[in-house]
């Protein structure tokens, strides 16, 4: 995993880095900002590079709290904890098997429920700046 941080301009600068960094991602994965910051967009190119779908299937799980993309051959499990208030309904959700599989967990919205979360991870904060342009840090724990 490439920790460090990134620079996008645009929305397909940011799906690009996330296909770069989708190449080298295992396990749980939180991605952390401010709604609209992008981690739905970033998600499209890991979900790219990590080669289970193509950008344009991914979307935001806000209402459906958990989406699977691929197959027998690999997964990745994009979930989103924004409408959900206490530890107790994240819990509820099974997510502990899911973090003890193999394959790739992408969390936005974790950062609410730390006591949830493996100590094992890689943490992605995204910043908004002017326009599109992002700041991108990636951090391996």
């Amino acid at each position: 995993m490439k920790s460090g941080t990134y620079r996008t301009e645009s929305e397909e600068q940011t799906i690009a880095l996330g296909r770069e960094l989708g190449r080298d991602l295992k396990g749980v994965v939180l991605l952390i900002g401010n709604l609209g910051a992008g981690k739905t967009t970033l998600t499209k190119g890991i979900v790219e590079g990590l080669g289970v779908a193509s950008a344009d299937e991914v979307s935001s799980p806000t209402y459906t709290l958990v989406h699977q993309y691929g197959g027998t051959a690999g997964r990745v499990f994009h979930v989103d904890l924004y409408r959900l208030d206490e530890a107790r309904e994240v819990a509820s959700m099974g997510l502990e098997d899911l973090f003890a599989g193999d394959d790739v967990v992408l969390l936005e919205w974790a950062e609410r429920f730390p006591e949830l979360m493996p100590a094992k991870r890689t943490e992605i904060r995204i910043r908004a700046l002017e326009g599109d342009a992002r700041e991108i840090g990636v951090q391996a724990q």
